[in-house]
């Protein structure tokens, strides 16, 4: 995954999987912004990013209403932040609210529903773009911004 990406995901599986392959680039220090409409396999994307990082998948569930989950691992070592800024205004003083971007560091994080004030406090260092096609399939690109 050297330069951007574009694959067309015929399951959830395989989306996971390019999840997965992109979690073997991943450092602490990534954002990964997710995009797409509800349904588009958003969390499935983020599933293999966990399992990918060493954290238990079925732990991955969408946080739109806890706002964040941190995945972790057997030792309790947390491997990824999952960030779902769905029901958040674009205003500065939620994000200072949540404690982002310091409340994040040390671990990698993906966000579904970035929202344009993120972009100052918490820049995406990969983009992945989700499309549900009409025989329900995925297109995922995925680039860095």
């Amino acid at each position: 995954m050297s330069g951007p990406v574009e694959a067309v995901a015929r399951s959830a599986r395989e989306t996971e999987r390019l999840g997965e392959e992109l979690a073997r680039r991943l450092t602490a220090a990534d954002v990964v912004y997710l995009e797409g409409d509800l349904g588009a396999g958003k969390t499935t994307f983020v599933r293999g990013i966990a399992r990918g990082l060493g954290a238990p998948e079925r732990q991955v569930a969408s946080p739109t209403f806890a706002l964040l989950h941190e995945y972790v691992d057997a030792a309790g070592a947390v491997r990824l932040r999952h960030l779902d800024l769905y029901r958040l205004s674009d205003a500065a003083r939620e994000l200072d609210v949540l404690g982002i971007p310091d409340a994040l560091a040390g671990a990698p994080v993906c966000v579904e529903w970035p929202k344009a004030v993120l972009r100052v406090a918490l820049p995406p260092t990969w983009e992945v773009r989700l499309e549900a096609m009409p025989d329900e399939s995925r297109r995922v690109a995925i680039r860095r911004p």
